[in-house]
């Protein structure tokens, strides 16, 4: 079982800046593919950028140039840079693990607030 911990969620200003951080028990340099989702209230969770164990990275049109995500093997932590923040921005952010190609995101954190005042 793995447990994932998010923290570095808040209030900022639009335009602002936040990290987001998680860090996974046990590690994370096994796992095939480490993400960031988001889910605002009455919208679907959306994923909103991922990294693979080679750390080839991917992102939503709507975060494309302003987030960045980035792992720390050795630390057992994902984080997401996320700058330029604007109100449409505001969800409550999930890690999440996909453990082989053929598996679906297996492991959730329990989610960090990200609210984006205009």
């Amino acid at each position: 079982q793995v447990q994932l911990v998010e923290s570095g969620g808040g209030l900022v200003q639009a335009g602002g800046s936040l990290r987001l951080s998680c860090v996974a028990s046990g590690g994370i340099s096994n796992f095939y593919r480490l993400a960031w989702f988001r889910q605002a209230p009455g919208r679907q969770r959306d994923l909103v950028a991922s990294i693979m164990s080679s750390r080839l990275t991917d992102y939503s049109d709507s975060v494309k140039g302003r987030f960045t995500i980035s792992r720390d093997n050795a630390r057992g932590a994902l984080y997401l840079q996320m700058n330029s923040l604007k109100p449409e921005d505001t969800a409550v952010y999930y890690c999440a693990v996909q453990t082989g190609p053929f598996d679906s995101f297996k492991y959730w954190g329990q989610g960090t607030q990200v609210t984006v005042s205009s």
